[in-house]
């Protein structure tokens, strides 16, 4: 009889995993060094994070189906080629001196293995861990969220002892090596298994199954309005998000009078709530449920991006931002808990993946928002109110979705007592 994988290992294989392809968030580390060595303009070399984050979205999207046909451990190699090839012929861009070919191979090549790479465990951990989705899923995305803190030395060091061409080439072996290990140990679970202990517990009353409110393919899922009331949830709270990440330093300098220097470090310890509400917010989802949570983050934002504008008391503005990365890196790590509690797990990879489209979108719009807000007006304030507003409608979206949410359950009760009657 075959022995069952540990599930934590499980859940480190996919932290492996997002750790490696989460090391996309510290691109900026090459800006200086790429424009110094070619000449090339800040614009031009941005690109190429761009790209990368499109072809996120564009791959989760097309190639959800291909991880829940051939499983995990494929699609998780298939990640590590894809990524690795593309880190690697990074290198080879550089040694040509080829713009082109780094958009080709680190945007498009590694954009793709960035997609796959990041659905490819999500919905593995959530049938490992039906007793704690959040906290399955907030672990692995939290090492998408933390791979920059991590990461961002290791270039630094490497550029400036072998050169930005040979940074390439180790950290793409390197993250093909460990992401090729993390996903030959990753599996569905067996048929009906639950972790040791489980059954007892819902048996003397201790926990409960909460049951999935569908059981739906990812076909059937996008033709129902709570797909899009998730969608433009997750749009709106990326959007205005990865705008104030975009914008953080500048706006620290503007709003509280920090230098250079001390806005860099603030980005930086800003990254950490980043990773630790990924954490956080999912693990607190297993206990208020998601509703409740995604609500919770409108209430919140639609406050703080109002006030923070107007807010020139250094601490304050500090613990407001810091609140407002908790949000962003939650709704990314709650939203997959989400997907399995309203459409159930049969083809959850493919459904995040279709879901993962809003963050490719909003990737493109909020960052180019802000600046245009900035170039406009002179200032970043109006382009955060104007977030809060959009916070005002993602608020009303979170009641729409828990009026479907109730809707359903009805459906489920009457259906489950019909079934009891005629039985």
């Amino acid at each position: 009889m075959k022995k069952t994988k540990n599930r934590w290992l499980i859940a480190a294989s996919a932290v492996g995993i997002h750790i490696s392809i989460g090391s996309v968030y510290a691109w900026s580390n090459f800006t200086n060094p790429l424009m110094n060595e070619f000449g090339w303009t800040a614009q031009q070399v941005q690109l190429t994070f761009s790209l990368a984050i499109l072809f996120l979205g564009l791959s989760a999207a097309f190639l959800g189906h291909f991880v829940e046909k051939y499983g995990p451990k494929a699609a998780g190699l298939l990640a590590a080629g894809f990524f690795g090839v593309g880190v690697i012929g990074s290198g080879l861009a550089v040694n040509l001196g080829s713009l082109p070919l780094l958009y080709v191979t680190y945007g498009v090549l590694g954009g793709i293995g960035l997609g796959v790479g990041y659905i490819a465990p999500v919905s593995t951990l959530i049938k490992w861990f039906p007793d704690r989705r959040g906290l399955a899923t907030g672990l692995a995305i939290m090492g998408f969220g933390f791979a920059a803190a991590i990461s961002s030395p290791i270039m630094d060091s490497l550029i400036k002892t072998v050169g930005t061409a040979n940074t390439f080439y180790i950290l793409g072996t390197a993250y093909f090596v460990i992401m090729t290990l993390s996903s030959l140990y990753l599996e569905k679970p067996p048929v009906n298994w639950v972790p040791e202990g489980f059954k007892e517990k819902v048996q003397s009353g201790k926990s409960r199954i909460k049951e999935d409110l569908s059981q739906l393919t990812a076909n059937e899922a996008i033709k129902t309005p709570r797909f899009y009331y998730l969608w433009l949830m997750l749009f709106i709270n990326v959007t205005c998000g990865i705008a104030i990440l975009s914008a953080a330093k500048p706006l620290a300098q503007e709003s509280i009078g920090l230098s250079t220097v001390e806005a860099a470090a603030l980005v930086g310890v800003m990254g950490i709530f980043n990773g630790l509400g990924r954490i956080g917010w999912a693990s607190i989802s297993d206990y208020i449920g998601r509703p409740n949570t995604y609500t919770t983050f409108f209430v919140l934002q639609i406050v703080l991006f109002a006030l923070l504008p107007h807010t020139t008391e250094a601490f304050l503005f500090q613990v407001m931002l810091a609140v407002v990365y908790t949000c962003y890196g939650g709704g990314f790590a709650a939203i997959p808990a989400y997907i399995g509690d309203l459409f159930g797990t049969k083809q959850l990879g493919a459904i995040h993946g279709y879901i993962l489209t809003a963050w490719a979108a909003a990737g493109l719009a909020g960052p180019m928002f802000a600046a245009w807000m900035k170039d406009t007006t002179g200032s970043y304030a109006s382009s955060l109110t104007f977030f809060s507003g959009m916070f005002i409608i993602a608020l009303l979206v979170s009641i729409l979705i828990r009026r479907d949410i109730q809707k359903l359950r009805q459906q489920n009760a009457s259906k489950s007592s019909s079934n009891t009657i005629a039985g």
